[in-house]
């Protein structure tokens, strides 16, 4: 049968436009809260189709309307508190990552039939390069600028779905390859008319994904621990009498937490007054430190000389004080601290006034040692951060322990979000992960990725549990950041042969025309 040519398939430039925006929509369906998995593979595809046939500069278009309507309701609750400034600037932002990845994925849908010349090289080589662009993407956007922000990835919307598992063996950044991949791999059967055939190996090889064995995570020890939400008025723009967040969690400690633990867990902000400066709040915490006989892990800020400020997280036993401290090493930029303050004062001067002092980059370890156990900390988005999780478990970490304040967010997505990366996490770290926030969603998640135990948002309780910690290293964790390298090459190195090959015909073209 004649294979029809694969401009045939493309949409006009109105279609494209309406087909991205739809992709943008039906990919953001397939994250918290609808959590509508099997999208992401549909958003994918819809965002190829609308590329196809495309040049690169309305490839530019067709990425920013996919981009803008992914990022803007993905992270519309940034608005709650903080209005549509922030919101608009960092989905803005992202958005020009799509709007860049349109122009390149454009050249190699385009351009790619002319590099790879039969079906089966097509077949082959044209996905692997969509899905290493989209990997690409994911992976600059994920470190640039400011730290990255590496939210909204392929790999996360599939925390609770059957692929969800794969991420211990091949990392995030591998299982956001494989949806990028399957949705590239029928499109392009498509174009080529061989969908029948290659849509049955493309299940095939989701069946088998799906039906992978889990890594086996060996056990290791346990610990006892209790974590405590005291859902207390922890946002932005909460009026509360200092202290009044560290009584709320005392409270909470002392009416939920009745066994004997190893030690109790407060989450980010719960000491809203830092007991390394303010003997009421040390007062509180060697109280319920001997009380239970436990150390306790305490989020609070803390100010070791005049206007030096960290997001810290402090393990005090009673009598003893601080016995170790982790301090955040990425805070977040635009709301820990201000970059280029004066620069973006200019632009914005009420909403930066906002962020009234800046945050330091920590430098000490994210692994204490606690009760013998070697507990990785997390604070807050810290938990998006690969690099941070990677130095996580080559430290040593037994368990990891992600301490976080939503107030912020009310009962938005937000909250849902960041506990699917949380999950995702675990099962890619082999590690039994605390997720545990002033207002929830708090939950205690297994390297399986089920859930043991968790609190509703916006109420008062405690998960005590006994946990099981584990020593031992999954495949994802042994290849690193190196997979996303390699992923991202394949794309970028294909991008540059079917940028090279456009070149080429625009010169054939002008040398034709010129005779």
């Amino acid at each position: 049968m004649k294979r029809l040519p694969a401009r045939l398939v493309a949409l006009p430039l109105w279609a494209s436009v309406i087909a991205a925006a739809v992709g943008g929509i039906v990919l953001g369906a397939a994250f918290p809260t609808l959590s509508l998995w099997p999208l992401a593979f549909a958003g994918v595809f819809i965002i190829l189709w609308s590329l196809n046939g495309r040049t690169w500069a309305s490839g530019l278009l067709i990425g920013l309307v996919s981009g803008a309507m992914f990022w803007g309701p993905l992270i519309h609750w940034l608005t709650l508190y903080l209005g549509p400034v922030p919101w608009l600037g960092l989905a803005g932002v992202q958005t020009v990552y799509f709007v860049i990845f349109g122009a390149v994925a454009a050249v190699v849908l385009r351009h790619g039939p002319t590099v790879w010349s039969t079906t089966r090289k097509r077949l082959i080589f044209i996905p692997l390069v969509l899905a290493g662009l989209w990997v690409a993407r994911e992976g600059i956007a994920a470190v640039w600028p400011y730290g990255g922000f590496a939210w909204g990835r392929l790999a996360q919307s599939q925390s609770e779905s059957g692929f969800g598992p794969l991420v211990a063996w091949c990392g995030t950044a591998g299982l956001s390859f494989l949806i990028a991949w399957s949705a590239a791999f029928v499109f392009e059967a498509i174009r080529v008319r061989r969908f029948l055939r290659v849509g049955a190996i493309t299940i095939l090889v989701l069946v088998c994904a799906v039906a992978f064995p889990r890594f086996p995570v060996a056990t290791s020890g346990t610990i006892r621990l209790a974590a405590v939400q005291g859902n207390t008025k922890s946002a932005l723009f909460d009026v509360v009498e200092p202290g009044q967040n560290v009584i709320d969690h005392a409270e909470t400690t002392l009416t939920y937490v009745k066994s004997p633990v190893d030690v109790v867990i407060w989450p980010e902000n719960a000491s809203d007054v830092d007991p390394t400066r303010f003997k009421e709040s040390a007062q509180v915490l060697d109280y319920l430190s001997a009380k239970y006989n436990a150390p306790f892990i305490v989020g609070t800020i803390t100010e070791p000389r005049d206007g030096v400020y960290f997001n810290s997280s402090l393990v005090w036993m009673s009598g003893q004080g601080v016995t170790a401290q982790y301090d955040k090493i990425h805070p977040v930029p635009f709301a820990e601290y201000m970059p280029n303050r004066d620069f973006f004062h200019a632009l914005a001067p009420d909403l930066v006034d906002m962020v009234t002092h800046d945050y330091s980059f920590g430098t000490r370890s994210n692994v204490v040692q606690v009760a013998g156990t070697n507990i990785g900390l997390s604070i807050c988005f810290d938990i998006v951060d690969d690099q941070q999780i990677f130095d996580m478990l080559s430290s040593g970490a037994n368990i990891i322990v992600a301490q976080t304040n939503n107030a912020d967010f009310g009962y938005s997505e937000e909250s849902a979000q960041q506990l699917a990366i949380a999950r995702l996490r675990a099962i890619e770290t082999g590690r039994t992960l605390v997720n545990i926030s002033t207002v929830g969603i708090s939950s205690i998640i297994g390297p399986d990725g089920q859930t043991i135990d968790s609190l509703p948002e916006h109420t008062r309780g405690a998960m005590t549990n006994t946990l099981n910690l584990s020593s031992s290293t999954t495949p994802a964790m042994v290849i690193g950041r190196g997979i996303e390298w390699l992923l991202g090459a394949i794309g970028l190195v294909g991008f540059a042969l079917c940028s090279f090959a456009s070149r080429r015909l625009g010169r054939g073209r002008g040398e034709r025309e010129g005779n």
